[in-house]
């Protein structure tokens, strides 16, 4: 178990590499023997880092802390800070996909309680970040068949199973790719720190 400063410290860090996270695109590199025919390029996941932050908080400072940054990351944004992808504000709830950042929470919470049950191996790392990550989504899911049930702002412009592919099955390739590079992040790090 870790300390409650250590705790406070890996949630500053969350809430920091969350909002940090959304801004920022995620990219693979072509493979390094096509470099010297092709040169070195790049290809975007369709996807920010905002999900790897999410567990990464999770892996590294566990379940407290993953929760606490993802409630503090909400927080700011329904309090008019921009720090949303497309904004902020208490509007943001009406938003079909707001789920998503509600499953933050839980998911980071999933991740931790995984991460620390047993020593870190790349394999219980990657595990953890897959149950947190499959929890995003479910909230996420959730959250969007109550908005279509209930015709919040935003549900109307697209079909439900359209908004579950466009908004789950499209981002999971490379939240996936993403979830891959966590691990190894987590793994080197937690056995840097020896914990």
């Amino acid at each position: 178990m870790l300390a409650a400063s250590n705790q406070l410290l890996w949630s500053m860090i969350g809430l920091l590499l969350t909002m940090g996270g959304t801004f920022l695109e995620a990219y693979i590199t072509t493979l390094p023997w096509s470099w010297s025919k092709l040169g070195i390029h790049t290809l975007s996941l369709g996807v920010t880092y905002q999900i790897g932050a999410v567990l990464l908080v999770g892996c590294l400072g566990g379940k407290s802390a993953g929760a606490l940054s993802q409630i503090a990351y909400l927080v700011m944004g329904l309090t008019l800070l921009p720090v949303f992808a497309d904004g902020g504000g208490v509007g943001y709830i009406k938003l079909s996909q707001f789920g998503y950042l509600l499953g933050f929470v839980p998911g980071a919470w999933i991740c931790g309680f995984f991460a620390f049950k047993a020593r870190p191996k790349l394999e219980t790392l990657a595990f953890s970040g897959f149950c947190g990550l499959l929890t995003v989504h479910s909230c996420g899911i959730t959250y969007l068949m109550l908005s279509y049930f209930f015709q919040w702002k935003g549900t109307e412009t697209i079909p439900l199973m359209q908004a579950i592919i466009k908004y789950s099955w499209l981002a999971l390739p490379g939240q996936l790719a993403v979830l891959c590079a966590v691990s190894v992040i987590a793994y080197v790090l937690r056995h840097l720190m020896f914990y």
